[in-house]
């Protein structure tokens, strides 16, 4: 039966079975049934086990160790879904522990299958957002990388940090204000329009995309600001006709396409 089939209690009970089968994996150091957990064709089954790895490594510090050892093991395992579910497990430590598992998504952003590497995405909005300073630093050194794909995911995967502190990462976004490839441009400008909507960030994005070089490009992340405080009105911060009153305070001799 899967995982939301089950009722409320039933699926708490199933947390709690996950937790003591991983528990007990750890310290007899099989990995059996913990591959069969990350393994699981349940998203939702996966999901539960790398939230109980996480605290598990976050509450009993004494499997910190095999923890990491364990995950290192599965991370190369053939069968993707493991590998995802390793990543996944590595943000949820990155918390508060990125150094321990930074190693983990250098791995995952060169992973053949695309899941683990929008495990690293996923797993580099969750870290930024509460644990920015070393996630920051470590996406920094992505953002000029030879794979046009791994740029790209960088861009996406610091947008949630931006949603809130737009002067997080602005600076990082900047710099992929030349990149060659159209593909990366144009994750660019959406994630800009995506932490522009939010509450008190549109007149920080508008400051500090008048520093920028590329005058193409900041044209049409003013279209996507404008478009998206349409799409997202239910949810925008401001009305589409403030924020075009906004942007046409900040550029004047700026003329929508």
């Amino acid at each position: 039966m899967a995982f939301y089939d089950l009722s409320k209690s039933e699926r708490a009970d199933r947390v709690t079975a996950i937790r003591k089968d991983i528990k007990q994996a750890l310290l007899t150091q099989s990995l059996q049934k913990v591959h069969s957990y990350y393994a699981d064709q349940d998203t939702y089954i996966r999901k539960s086990a790398y939230l109980v790895t996480g605290r598990l490594y976050s509450q009993e510090p004494e499997l910190s160790r095999v923890i990491l050892e364990m995950l290192l093991a599965l991370l190369f395992d053939q069968d993707f879904k493991v590998r995802q579910t390793v990543i996944n497990t590595a943000g949820e430590i990155g918390k508060q522990h990125f150094e321990e598992v930074r190693t983990f998504f250098d791995i995952g952003l060169k992973d053949p299958h695309h899941s683990p590497r929008n495990a690293v995405i996923g797993s580099i909005k969750k870290m930024g957002e509460v644990n920015p300073k070393p996630v920051l630093g470590w996406a920094r050194a992505y953002l000029h990388d030879d794979d046009k794909e791994i740029r790209r995911e960088i861009c996406h995967g610091i947008e949630l940090r931006g949603r809130k502190n737009p002067e997080d990462i602005l600076p990082l976004l900047q710099e992929l204000q030349h990149d060659r490839a159209a593909r990366v441009r144009k994750t660019l400008v959406h994630v800009i329009g995506q932490i522009a909507y939010k509450k008190g960030c549109l007149i920080k994005v508008l400051t500090h995309l008048k520093g920028w070089e590329n005058r193409p490009l900041v044209e049409a992340a003013l279209e996507e600001i404008i478009d998206v405080h349409d799409r997202y009105r239910n949810f925008a911060a401001l009305t589409q006709a403030e924020a075009i009153q906004l942007i046409d305070a900040h550029y004047p001799d700026w003329k929508r396409i």
